[in-house]
């Protein structure tokens, strides 16, 4: 018996364009293939400073609101989770163990969205039943805010 193939309707067919990310997207893509290359020829010789200014950077980049935030959630990681290493993943502030990112900011601006986030990895040690809240969305933060980002930032890295 003889198959014959039959190929999908091309987006163009029906006058829609599908390129599979967006310009933003590709962007981080971009972002974190060269923050891979710049480690590895860093190699061992990275120091905590190096990574930790790099993550400074990229945050005072940032517009006001999201500077603002993403300064707020470096200093409660480095205060509750001391442990824990800044480094830039896919062009984020993010913070890792052992070389594995267990939380990132995400600027809005990033993703031209309306809010900004504060998410975490399967890394993270958040695990409580069957369902868990693995980023939130951020548009400011208050006191109360911070206190409960702290103690997850701690619960995540122990």
């Amino acid at each position: 018996m003889k198959r014959t193939q039959t190929s999908a309707k091309s987006s163009s067919a029906t006058g829609e364009k599908y390129d599979g990310f967006t310009d933003e997207e590709r962007g981080a893509m971009k972002e974190r293939a060269q923050e891979l290359k710049s480690a590895a020829r860093r190699g061992s010789r990275a120091g905590k400073a190096d990574a930790e200014g790099e993550v400074l950077a990229k945050i005072a980049e940032m517009p006001e609101a999201d500077r603002v935030l993403a300064e707020r959630i470096h200093a409660i990681v480095k205060a509750g989770a001391p442990d824990l290493s800044p480094k830039l993943w896919y062009g984020m502030p993010a913070y890792a163990r052992n070389g594995k990112v267990v939380c990132f900011f995400q600027s809005a601006q990033k993703f031209k969205s309306r809010y900004a986030t504060l998410g975490f990895s399967d890394q993270a040690n958040l695990d409580e039943g069957a369902m868990w809240p693995t980023s939130f969305a951020l548009t400011e933060l208050s006191p109360a805010d911070e206190e409960l980002i702290g103690a997850l930032i701690k619960k995540a890295a122990g």
